[in-house]
C-alpha cells in the first residue's frame, strides 16, 4: 500500500474513518446552512461572527476540563456520548428553522450548546486515533483524518449550497440541511460500536488527581517547542481561519453571488486542503520548522486572497490557501501527539484545540466587525497580517529561548570543568 494510505490497512481505522467522513460531510453542510440562516435573519457580518464565536466559545471554556476527562474516561465511551450531545441541538435548530419560528437568539443559544458537545468530543477524538493505529502509523492517520475532513469539506458545502438553492434559498431550506447533519452523527456512533475492541490499544486511564489541568499546562510550559506550535496555531485559528465567514461576505457583498456560489467557494478551498492533508500524511515525523513555515505561508496567501479583483481569481487562490492551512494544522497536530507523553496526550490535545478554536470567540466577532466597517476584503488582509506578525514574534521568542538554554548549558559545562579542575588540584590529581 502507498505510504500515503498505510493506516487504511488497519480494519478498525477503515471503519472509523468511514463514519467520520459521513459525519464530517453533515457538519460542513450545517456550517454553510447555519451561516446562510444567520444572513437570512440578520444580513449582518457581526451577527455571523457572534454565531461563530459562540459555537467555538466552549472550546475556550471547557477544553482543559475535556482534556482531563479524555485522560480519565475511556475515549470510546466519551465519543459515543458526544455524538448524541451534538445531534440534539442540531436537530432542534433544524426543526425551528423548518417550522419558520427560528429567531437569531435561538441560533446563538443552540450554537453554544452544540459547541459544548464539540469541546468534549474533539480532545477524545484526537487522542483516540493512536489507540486505533498505534504510534508508528499515527502521523499518517492524523493526515488521513484531515484528508477525510477536507474530502467532506469538498462535498458538504457544495451539496448544502445546491440543496438550499433548490429548496428556495430561505430559512426553511437552511433548516432541512441542518437536519441532515443531525442524522449524520449516527454514522460515527455506529462505527464506534463496530470497532474490534481486542485490536485497540487504550491509553492508561490516569484516575482522579488534583491539579490535573494545572499539570497539563505546566507540562506544555516546560516545552518551548510546544509553546511555539500552540502560539502559531492560536494566531492562525483566531485571525486567519474564519473561512466560512469571510467566504460568505466575499461572495455576497464583494462579488454579489448567491448560496450556490458561496458553497462552491468552500468546496474549491477544500481541494487544496485535501492536498495539504495528504502531503502531511506522507511525512512520518513532521518537523517544527515545517509547521512554522506552513503557517507563515498561509498568512501571506490569505493577504493575497483579499486583494483578488474578481470571483474567479479569488476562487483560484483558495486551493493554495487551503493547502497551506491544512499542511500547518495537520503537521502541528501530529507533532504534538507524537512528542507528548502518553499520560498527558489528552490534556495536550485539549490545549491544542483550546488555542486553535478557543480564540475564535474573540477573533470572529472582531473580524466580522472589520468586514462590516471596512469591507470584506480587510477581513482577509487584516487577518493574514496579524497572523504573520504573531507567528514571527513567537518564532523570535523561541529562537531567543533556545539561545538562552544553550548559554545556560555552556555555563553549566564551564562550571563543571572548573569544579573538576579544582577538585583535582585539591587532591593532587593531574587531569589530562
Amino acid at each position: 500500500m502507498s505510504p500515503t494510505f498505510r493506516a487504511l490497512a488497519i480494519r478498525n481505522y477503515r471503519i472509523y474513518i468511514v463514519g467520520s467522513i459521513v459525519s464530517n460531510t453533515g457538519t460542513w453542510m450545517q456550517r454553510i446552512a447555519q451561516d446562510w440562516l444567520v444572513l437570512q435573519l440578520t444580513n449582518s457580518g457581526t451577527a455571523l461572527g457572534i454565531t461563530t464565536g459562540l459555537q467555538l466559545l466552549p472550546a475556550l471554556l471547557f477544553s482543559p476540563i475535556a482534556g482531563v476527562v479524555a485522560d480519565r474516561i475511556p475515549k470510546r465511551t466519551i465519543l459515543r456520548i458526544t455524538q448524541i450531545a451534538m445531534a440534539v441541538p442540531a436537530a432542534l435548530l433544524g426543526v425551528l428553522a423548518v417550522t419558520g419560528v427560528v429567531q437569531t437568539w435561538h441560533v446563538y443559544v443552540l450554537a453554544f450548546v452544540f459547541g459544548i458537545g464539540t469541546a468534549f468530543d474533539a480532545p477524545a477524538r484526537q487522542s483516540f486515533v493512536v489507540e486505533i493505529v498505534g504510534r508508528d502509523d499515527l502521523a499518517n492517520a492524523v493526515g488521513l483524518n484531515s484528508a477525510s475532513f477536507n474530502l467532506a469539506r469538498m462535498i458538504g458545502p457544495a451539496v448544502a449550497g445546491l440543496l438550499i438553492a433548490a429548496l428556495g434559498s430561505g430559512v426553511g431550506a437552511a433548516g432541512w440541511v441542518i437536519l441532515v447533519n443531525a442524522a449524520s452523527y449516527l454514522a460515527v456512533y455506529t462505527s464506534l460500536r463496530l470497532l474490534d475492541a481486542s485490536r485497540l490499544t487504550p491509553s492508561e486511564v490516569t484516575g482522579s488527581r488534583k491539579r490535573a489541568v494545572r499539570d497539563g499546562v505546566a507540562y506544555v510550559r516546560s516545552r518551548p517547542d510546544l509553546v511555539l506550535i500552540l502560539t502559531s496555531v492560536f494566531f492562525v485559528g483566531t485571525f486567519g481561519m474564519n473561512f466560512q465567514m469571510t467566504s460568505a461576505l466575499m461572495a455576497t457583498e464583494v462579488f454579489d453571488k448567491g448560496a450556490g456560489e458561496y458553497g462552491l467557494l468552500a468546496s474549491i478551498m477544500a481541494t487544496g486542503s485535501l492536498a495539504g492533508a495528504l502531503l502531511a500524511a506522507r511525512r512520518s515525523r513532521p518537523r517544527l520548522r515545517f509547521v512554522v513555515l506552513a503557517g507563515a505561508s498561509f498568512a501571506v496567501v490569505e493577504i493575497i486572497a483579499g486583494l483578488m479583483p474578481t470571483y474567479v481569481t479569488f476562487a483560484a487562490v483558495l486551493p493554495i490557501l487551503g493547502l497551506c492551512a491544512l499542511t500547518m494544522i495537520t503537521s502541528a497536530n501530529a507533532t504534538i501527539q507524537l512528542t507528548s507523553s502518553p499520560m498527558m496526550r489528552g490534556r495536550v490535545a485539549a490545549l491544542y484545540l483550546m488555542v486553535f478554536m478557543g480564540g475564535t470567540p474573540f477573533g470572529a466577532p472582531l473580524i466580522g466587525w472589520v468586514g462590516e466597517t471596512f469591507g470584506a476584503r480587510w477581513m482577509l488582509i487584516g487577518g493574514g497580517a496579524v497572523t504573520l506578525l504573531g507567528i514571527g514574534l513567537a518564532t523570535a521568542w523561541y529562537l531567543a529561548h533556545q539561545d538562552e538554554e544553550l548559554q545556560e548549558l555552556r555555563a553549566a559545562l564551564r562550571d563543571l570543568r572548573w569544579r573538576n579542575a579544582r577538585r583535582a588540584h585539591v587532591h593532587g590529581v593531574q587531569i589530562h
